[in-house]
């Protein structure tokens, strides 16, 4: 089995296309369309979290500074994605490791999450 990345976006299709392309890659996904469920860090927890900043229900944001300040989750990647210009801004507010930019390439994405999970 390979790593287990939770991917968290309100854009059923965009959770679609990543799962597929991430699933081709050999990596284990877990969807949420909310990001609620990011929130809980009780159990199994992923190798990696890939968040929309902009999401209906639970503020990308928000689960990215509770995940870096919760003790079982802070070690864990965040890679934030998003069509915000600011996301560069909204990196370094919230901690996370990488950023990647709407729309990207799927060789960007593949790319960035082999780098966060060496």
């Amino acid at each position: 089995m390979g790593k287990k990345i939770v991917v968290a976006d309100d854009d059923p299709a965009i959770l679609d296309i990543i799962s597929i392309i991430l699933e081709e890659e050999g990596y284990e996904v877990e969807t949420s369309v909310t990001g609620e469920s990011l929130m809980q860090v009780d159990g199994p927890l992923p190798d990696l979290y890939l968040v929309d900043i902009w999401m209906l229900g639970k503020d990308g944001r928000d689960i990215c500074r509770h995940l870096k300040s919760h003790e079982r989750t802070r070690h864990i990647p965040i890679l934030i994605v998003s069509a915000n210009r600011d996301i560069e801004k909204i990196a370094r507010e919230t901690g996370v490791d990488a950023y990647l930019a709407k729309p990207f390439e799927i060789t960007e994405l593949t790319d960035i999450i082999a780098k966060c999970l060496q």
